[in-house]
């Protein structure tokens, strides 16, 4: 009787397809049930730096392939600083839509409310880009589809090198010199959250980013524009930073050439740059009518830093830590 080893897998039909002329790539000709050779995944990491989201199809891998295939993008995080992950796999959060309703109650904040994003228009709502409310954010996202509605739950991405490259050079220089607040404080918000399984508390977060970021690999700059998480920009008056992030906002939300939209499936699994990219998704999550599940994993960040050399740094709550 022989013994197979699991060795890992060749994938000499690996191939990478744009989705469209600026952003994002469907990725052939690998499975990822296997281990990956050394080769595919220096090829991965450098198509992920080149298209900025990448897109599997037919993958059916379990939670535990999931979190093997994260680890070839760097170490692994926690499910989030806040919320819990799965308890027997702390790597994996379970994001749940049930026919346009969240797992957990809505509320609303009132307009004085000292968490209220400094911001009068509704456009760019809904973008963000994970867990900016740390000082270092996660590097990497990926995100797999284990049920998904037969139409809807859609998510977008946008390209920040992009939005930030059609800007004037005059807007680029101004904004290469400021710095904004990000903030999540689920208890203030009237949501507070049960400690997590490693002892670490659930917030309050807010930490200092540039606005305008470096990126560690490829040393380009991008618009750091997370509009969920953003509560204002550092230095200047409550107005001034309402109508600059109005701006900000309406190019991200407006832009369709910088953007990428990609159909779920069960098996689908998207992997991010959140150093380059913005999301957003469901696009029409309250309308949806089925079930939507996703497990999402990701890759510790390093600190950002922007064009003036400032180096983000927390305000309250610690950094992002890694478990794997």
């Amino acid at each position: 009787m022989s013994l197979t080893l699991d060795r890992p897998a060749v994938t000499s039909d690996l191939r990478f397809h744009p989705t469209t002329a600026l952003i994002g790539a469907d990725v052939s000709g690998i499975d990822l049930r296997h281990e990956l050779d050394a080769e595919t995944v220096s090829r991965l990491r450098q198509a992920l730096l080149k298209y900025k989201v990448l897109f599997f199809r037919d993958q059916s891998i379990d939670d535990d392939q999931q979190i093997r295939f994260t680890r070839y993008f760097g170490a692994v995080t926690p499910a989030h600083p806040v919320t819990n992950g799965l308890e027997e796999r702390p790597e994996i959060k379970v994001n749940k839509l049930f026919g346009g309703i969240q797992e957990y109650p809505t509320f609303r904040l009132d307009a004085d409310h000292p968490l209220r994003p400094v911001s009068r228009s509704r456009k760019g709502r809904g973008w963000h880009t994970d867990i900016t409310f740390v000082a270092n954010p996660a590097a990497i996202t990926i995100l797999r589809g284990v049920e998904i509605p037969s139409y809807g739950g859609d998510t977008v991405w946008a390209d920040l090198e992009a939005l930030y490259d059609g800007l004037s050079t005059p807007l680029k220089g101004f904004l290469d010199g400021l710095h904004a607040i990000h903030v999540r404080d689920d208890a203030a918000n009237g949501l507070p959250r049960p400690p997590r399984y490693d002892g670490r508390a659930p917030g309050p977060f807010a930490s200092l980013h540039p606005l305008v970021r470096i990126h560690p690999e490829t040393g380009r700059k991008a618009l750091f524009l997370s509009t969920g998480f953003i509560k204002a920009i550092d230095g200047l008056q409550p107005s001034e930073s309402a109508a600059l992030l109005d701006y900000l906002n309406e190019e991200l939300s407006g832009h369709a050439d910088y953007q990428v939209r990609f159909r779920w499936a069960p098996g689908s699994i998207a992997v991010w740059d959140n150093r380059s990219t913005s999301h957003f998704g469901p696009v029409d999550g309250p309308h949806l009518k089925e079930q939507r599940i996703v497990h999402r994993t990701t890759v510790g960040g390093d600190l950002s830093i922007g064009p003036d050399g400032f180096v983000a740094r927390p305000l309250v709550g610690e950094l992002f830590n890694t478990i794997s």
